[in-house]
């Protein structure tokens, strides 16, 4: 088994990347007394409300401290080359400096190489939530940009690996890794990960992990202009972890939600974890994600750390509060919604994707506050309702269940098949958003991408208001409601679920009746050499980048292979993949997202089955798209 084959912390890997081994490397500790723990300048953060701290790095002493080690060279000594992730830099000490209170990793080289740049690790390795409690990890960060943005390739990360990984070096993902912050390329996107189980594939969907997919970025200033707060509370409470952005939740993970409860305690459990800030250079994620390095890069790109702290706390201890560090630039407040539009979707025709139980998307409409619309407990989620004619829209009001989405769309459209976006949220935090939405539409709809809960989207009501002005909208038709999911032959909307068994063609695969949410069939048997094709597909003028699918696998015995896909021919390279093996049962379904080339315009899509042996591996339930 060679390093690329083995299990290691590739964090977002989409496809195994195969490379030559490299220099090993030798962990450097620095002195004790050079900074402690506990030492504070004016710049760092009191221990919140409800919190203890429990460890601090305000970087306000003459060098890096005594809590920090450098894991030098291109690999651990005798683990995988290249740190596992294909990146790069040779990491070095000579690439971190600290200066008036900044701790600065710099990336050195200029385009495919030779590059330095630095990872550093906490010498603790006990970083967990107390029993029953809360554990807070936090980072003031600047986040790299090289000079004339040529950033291609760089890679950024702030994030915690299982203890256990110490000396054994080959036992990812089983030990468990929390991805606070991830960017890629300078871009104003945030990646919040989870990685456990085991490599290809499994549980958790190795080597991308359960996150977020980077729906959005920084508010106020972009992530590489200015400070942000990249944190993570992990609960033992409710056995979660929540990820947020400047105080604003960005994407929750929990046992038994979107992990199973016998992976989660492997990972996530007994032991204690480490943590570490660190610039990649190249690698699977910038690769696989919004490209890799080339020949333009140009080093000089720094990721900088105005603290790294932790606390602890109770089960109840709040989360934390919104808004930079150091009460910077704020976040652009949502616009006030105009008040004088009529209410135009009370007891109007409503559909939506997959419900739980018998919470349909009605009740989101009827005006009931008893009442509610709940979705199926994966991303990405949609509910929509019939106006019955065009007319102008002014305001859109959701209230939230306690299941709410932090990142969603609401999307316009006067046919019911082509969409424009209307209004945009990458951070919502649930309760009532009330929302200035500018549209001429006969159909309103909320596309979820980003749940802020390990449950679905939950509304008890979903309103739409008019135009102002007095005058009430054009009188209703009450014609039949397109549900989003044309039965075949193009004009197909990317960002709803598209039904795998309505596909326009298809080789190798057979249709069977589905267990999953929503019923209907599914496309079986899909095998190495197999497709399926779903002609006109729109993905508008702002370009798609992620793709989603519900899978499922009963192969045993190792068997695994590639969902891929292409646009206008079968042939074609694939714009993205991801790797599925046995999810427990031939109908035991999981939502398993990929990051795609950026897709405009109306294409013709074909998935596309690669492996390197002949069984089945997969079913498909449905596909979608996202931004």
């Amino acid at each position: 088994m060679t390093p690329s084959d083995s299990p290691h912390p590739a964090r977002r890997s989409r496809s195994p990347v195969r490379f030559a081994a490299a220099l090993g490397a030798a962990t450097l500790l620095f002195g004790a007394g050079v900074a402690a723990s506990l030492d504070a300048n004016a710049a760092a953060p009191p221990a919140p409300t409800g919190w203890t701290q429990t460890f601090l790095d305000d970087f306000n002493g003459g060098g890096l401290g005594g809590d920090w080690r450098v894991s030098e060279g291109t690999s651990y000594p005798g683990g995988p080359a290249n740190f596992g992730t294909g990146e790069v830099e040779v990491s070095s000490r000579d690439n971190v400096t600290v200066s008036g209170g900044i701790m600065s990793i710099t990336a050195r080289g200029q385009g495919l190489g030779p590059w330095t740049a630095a990872r550093i690790e906490t010498n603790r390795q006990d970083f967990r939530p107390p029993p029953g409690g809360k554990l807070r990890v936090e980072g003031s960060l600047r986040l790299p940009e090289a000079p004339n943005g040529q950033s291609a390739g760089y890679w950024p990360a702030f994030w915690m690996l299982g203890g256990p990984y110490r000396g054994n070096w080959w036992n990812w993902p089983g030990i468990g890794e929390f991805d606070i912050m991830e960017q890629v390329n300078g871009a104003n996107r945030v990646w919040s990960t989870v990685h456990c189980g085991t490599s290809p594939g499994g549980p958790c969907n190795e080597k991308s992990g359960v996150g977020n997919g980077g729906p959005g970025g920084c508010q106020g200033t972009a992530c590489t202009k200015g400070f942000h707060r990249y944190t993570i509370d992990w609960s033992a409470a409710d056995n979660s972890a929540t990820f947020y952005l400047d105080g604003r939740q960005t994407w929750r993970v929990q046992r038994g939600a979107n992990i199973d409860a016998g992976t989660w305690d492997q990972a996530f459990g007994s032991h204690g974890f480490f943590l570490i800030l660190n610039i990649a250079m190249g690698g699977e994620m910038p690769a696989n994600t919004l490209g890799p390095l080339n020949g333009a890069t140009t080093g000089g790109g720094h990721l900088d750390a105005d603290y790294v702290a932790a606390y602890t706390g109770p089960a109840n201890a709040p989360p934390p509060p919104v808004g930079p560090p150091g009460g910077g630039p704020t976040p652009t407040p949502t616009q006030t919604p105009p008040t004088c539009g009529p209410l135009i979707s009370q007891g109007r025709p409503a559909t939506s994707s997959a419900i739980e139980g018998d919470l349909v998307a009605g009740n989101a409409f009827d005006g009931n506050p008893a009442t509610r619309w709940s979705s199926a407990w994966s991303d990405p989620q949609w509910i929509q309702v019939d106006l019955g004619a065009v007319q102008a829209v002014s305001r859109v009001k959701l209230d939230w269940e306690a299941a709410y989405g932090s990142g969603y769309t609401i999307q316009a459209s006067t046919n019911g098949t082509t969409w424009t976006t209307a209004f945009e949220e990458s951070f919502g935090d649930g309760g009532t958003d009330d929302l200035k939405v500018t549209a001429t539409a006969r159909f309103i709809r909320l596309n979820g991408t980003t749940r802020g809960t390990g449950y679905g989207y939950s509304l008890w009501e979903f309103q739409v208001f008019g135009g102002c002005g007095g005058t009430p909208g054009p009188t209703p038709t009450n014609g039949p409601t397109p549900t989003g999911t044309p039965s075949g032959g193009g004009n197909r909307d990317a960002y709803s679920p598209i039904e795998a068994e309505s596909s326009d063609g298809r080789s190798g695969l057979t249709l069977e009746t589905c267990a999953d949410t929503g019923g209907g069939q599914d496309l079986a048997t899909g095998a190495n050499g197999d497709w399926a094709l779903f002609r006109g597909v729109t993905f508008g003028t702002t370009a798609a980048r992620q793709f989603t699918a519900r899978v499922a696998s009963g192969a045993g015995g190792g068997v695994s292979g590639l969902v891929e896909v292409r646009l206008d021919s079968a042939s074609g390279p694939p714009i993205g993949s991801f790797a599925i093996a046995d999810s427990g049962g031939w109908q035991t379904w999981r939502t398993v997202p990929a990051n795609i080339s950026a897709v405009t315009g109306t294409h013709d899509v074909y998935l596309t089955f690669t492996s390197g042996q002949p069984a089945d591996y997969v079913s498909v339930n449905w596909i979608s798209f996202g931004h």
